[in-house]
């Protein structure tokens, strides 16, 4: 397809609208959670939001997946607390240098491809525990200052615009989708208490969110081999955590859209994005699957929306704080209930009984750790590792063999199953070395070999017959099989690779 056509698409596809009303919703949602984040990591509420609004347009404009929104976050928000706690704020946005760095070496290896190697199972089981978190995250809004909880009038006002919140974000796309129902709920719900002037919770109450354009700024630390050793090992963290949840975010918006992402492309723009942020005094971050999924369903699936997002922001900041201050906590509380309950994946609870049972326990562990831990990067690492050895276990389980006897009293050994690590000792456990005939075939047409330890077993298989003074054949090996073991031809001796034409089976041993 020539650069036009693929540009008439596009242009065809866009709705500038939606795209521009989703952008500002997500804008408005954005707020209380680069306060929040900003809060956790024990900085000052702007550097969440100049975050947010750095990474979010840098992203939205060269990243890899249009529609996905990136800005602070709370996974990268935990990792960083105990270095703003021992370092300084200074150490910090030396870090987000150094993460922003790492991000492009990787991308520009082209490692972030190895993300589609996450199992089904640790994805339901990374929706659910952020789902989960999502949710529970929003209980500080029902909290005073002090941590007691909101009772009688106010918590029952709280719980009413939340309520109502929901509804309209239910209820209003079954009737028109000419403005996101999120956009409409916020408005209708501000409208009321602020018309009213009803007491209640606001966006004004966690935080002042007015400030100026976000400075170029050299992280005042020494440039020395110490500096790096007290920022590397954050960095390194805060670098796979970003990717890790950035790409499995664009994975979701991926299913969502029914188009798919460059995950290289989005490591780089992470990459840039971070390093700008660091020299702008800025706390990094990554994508936000929250606000992702509030601007795809709201319409915004090219990167406009994005971009009217990270402006929008810069624009609250700048002009629009004492406006944006009176907006109610609970029509953000309410929608973030709504992202959380989309964000679910209620299809997992129906497959349960269809499954195998590891997969089940890899979701249970992943959205367990997610919630505990607010670790993301862990539980799918978590998720990965419990899949593999999962994997190879039933692997290894799979091996065995077909046995039969010619006319001539030559034995073959049909191998199934793939020989690796971790099927070598069934494999060596198939033969009957003692009392097999003097000449044996070990057929390969059902089977390969994987890795060293495979070229060690049929290694050892061989020895043994050799030392019983019996001959072996290895047959039908694949080509790939034979580069393997071409390569370690000092183990396994030439003279097996003998392939004549063997007479038809006269019985069936096994």
């Amino acid at each position: 397809m020539s650069f036009m056509n693929k540009l008439k698409n596009k242009l065809k596809n866009l709705n500038p609208k939606n795209e521009v009303l989703s952008g500002t919703t997500v804008a408005l949602a954005l707020v209380p959670e680069a306060i929040a984040f900003s809060i956790i990591a024990n900085v000052s509420p702007l550097v969440g939001l100049y975050s947010a609004f750095i990474i979010g347009l840098i992203t939205s404009i060269i990243g890899g997946r249009p529609g996905m929104i990136s800005g602070a976050t709370g996974a990268i928000a935990v990792v960083i607390v105990a270095l703003v706690a021992r370092h300084g704020v200074e150490y910090l946005f030396a870090a987000v240098v150094l993460m922003g760095l790492i991000q492009m070496t990787i991308g520009f290896l082209k490692l972030g491809k190895f993300i589609r190697l996450v199992p089904h199972p640790v994805m339901f089981g990374f929706l659910n525990g952020l789902a989960i978190v999502i949710f529970t995250s929003q209980f500080a809004q029902f909290q005073t200052p002090d941590g007691t909880w909101l009772t009688g009038p106010v918590l029952w006002i709280m719980l009413g615009f939340v309520v109502l919140t929901m509804a309209i974000i239910y209820i209003l796309p079954k009737f028109t989708k000419a403005i996101p129902a999120s956009l409409a709920a916020i408005v209708v719900v501000s409208a009321i208490t602020i018309g009213l002037q009803i007491p209640t919770k606001t966006v004004g109450d966690l935080a002042s969110i007015s400030g100026g354009f976000p400075a170029f700024h050299i992280p005042l630390v020494p440039l020395n081999l110490e500096t790096l050793s007290i920022i590397l090992p954050y960095s390194l963290i805060m670098a796979l955590v970003g990717l890790i949840e950035s790409l499995l975010t664009l994975n979701v918006i991926d299913e969502m859209t029914e188009t798919r992402g460059r995950g290289n492309k989005e490591s780089v723009a992470q990459g840039v994005a971070n390093t700008v942020c660091g020299f702008f005094g800025g706390m990094g971050g990554c994508a936000m699957i929250g606000q992702s999924i509030i601007n795809v369903t709201s319409g915004g699936i090219n990167r406009i929306s994005g971009i009217v997002a990270a402006l929008g922001l810069l624009l609250i900041i700048l002009g629009g704080a004492s406006l944006v201050e009176k907006i109610p906590m609970a029509a953000l509380v309410g929608l973030m209930f709504m992202v959380a309950i989309g964000t679910f994946e209620w299809a997992s609870l129906r497959i349960i009984k269809k499954v195998p049972a590891t997969d089940v326990i890899v979701m249970v562990i992943v959205a367990a750790v997610t919630v505990v831990f607010h670790n993301l990067a862990v539980a799918v690492i978590i998720g990965v590792i419990i899949s593999a050895l999962a994997f190879v276990w039933q692997s290894a389980k799979r091996i065995h063999a077909k046995v039969t006897l010619d006319e001539d009293h030559v034995k073959q050994y049909e191998i199934v199953g793939p020989l690796f690590f971790g099927s070598v000792t069934a494999f060596k456990e198939i033969f009957d070395y003692k009392n097999d005939p003097n000449e044996i075939i070990i057929d390969f047409t059902e089977s390969s070999v994987r890795d060293h330890s495979g070229i060690e077993a049929l290694n050892a298989t061989t020895k043994r017959y050799a030392k019983l003074g019996k001959k072996v054949h290895l047959k039908h090996l694949s080509e790939d099989c034979r580069l393997l073991l071409d390569d370690a031809s000092e183990i396994i001796d030439v003279n097996y690779w003998e392939d004549p034409r063997y007479k038809i089976p006269l019985n069936q041993l096994d």
